[in-house]
């Protein structure tokens, strides 16, 4: 067995004679087990495991609650990294009736299903209002999340997501490799703190692809704030599941694609 510090979060290389050290973020390959049977293989930032397993969890639909989790252990293998969930046994039977077997690539979120349906999984609808952002913070939600960028501010090749309180501003931001993993961390986390995840919005460092829209459908999160655009299969989910999607945020300004009445004046 290895030790976790053999899996680095970044590296240095150099470039070109005379230049300073380029900083390299890693990436390594992460089992994700539940209840002793691998569920999914990521390729991940070796960092904030145990939030990148409760968030999965749930955004998979693996556990409805993080209270259906019975413990998170991380155990560092010879090819890599195990993220192992214990949950409980009402809860490990109904993942057997909707398995999906994930191993792929970073940069693809449906790498490995195993149907076409499974693609275009149903996903809950806003039954409520969610919480209402003010125009003045949705604007201003991106240039905040890039001030908490730290791996970024070393490397200038990660991926973040924020979670965004209506009076609070940025209160949590976890960052990866991977735009899927970064926004799976940081449900681990809200939840962690015992923050509901409706009661803000996910700001992400991506273009918002349907995968991400399923992840926030999947914890009842009304918006997303990204500083890219979205796709059009993105926007009708999130249409469906009751999302707002503000895409293009950056340099002060936003586009709205549907639900605008969470955007309030001021």
């Amino acid at each position: 067995m290895l030790s976790l510090n053999e899996f680095p979060i970044c590296s240095a290389t150099f470039t070109d004679a005379g230049r300073a050290p380029r900083v390299l973020p890693e990436e390594t390959a992460v089992a994700i087990t539940v209840n002793g049977s691998t569920y999914a293989v990521l390729m991940a930032t070796p960092a904030s495991l145990e939030d990148l397993a409760i968030g999965f969890a749930r955004t998979e639909g693996i556990v409805d609650t993080i209270g259906d989790i019975e413990q998170v252990e991380i155990v560092a293998c010879e090819d890599g990294l195990e993220a192992r969930l214990w949950i409980s046994k009402d809860r490990a039977d109904a993942m057997a009736a909707r398995r999906r077997a994930m191993a792929g690539p970073v940069g693809c979120g449906l790498c490995g299903i195993e149907s076409l349906k499974e693609a275009m999984r149903s996903v809950p609808r806003m039954s409520g209002s969610g919480a209402l952002i003010s125009e003045t913070l949705a604007s201003r939600a991106t240039t905040l999340l890039r001030h908490q960028q730290r791996l970024h501010m070393r490397s200038g090749s990660m991926h973040a997501a924020g979670f965004l309180s209506p009076k609070k501003g940025i209160v949590a931001v976890r960052e990866d490799v991977g735009r899927h993993n970064a926004l799976d961390k940081l449900v681990g986390c809200v939840e962690n703190m015992g923050c509901a995840p409706e009661s803000g919005a996910f700001v992400l460092t991506s273009r918002v692809s349907v995968e991400l829209v399923q992840k926030a459908a999947m914890v009842v999160c009304g918006m997303i704030i990204a500083v890219s655009g979205p796709t059009a299969l993105a926007i009708r989910v999130a249409h469906e599941a009751g999302i707002t999607v503000l895409g293009f945020a950056r340099n002060g300004t936003y586009e709205c694609y549907c639900h605008p009445y969470r955007i309030s004046q001021g």
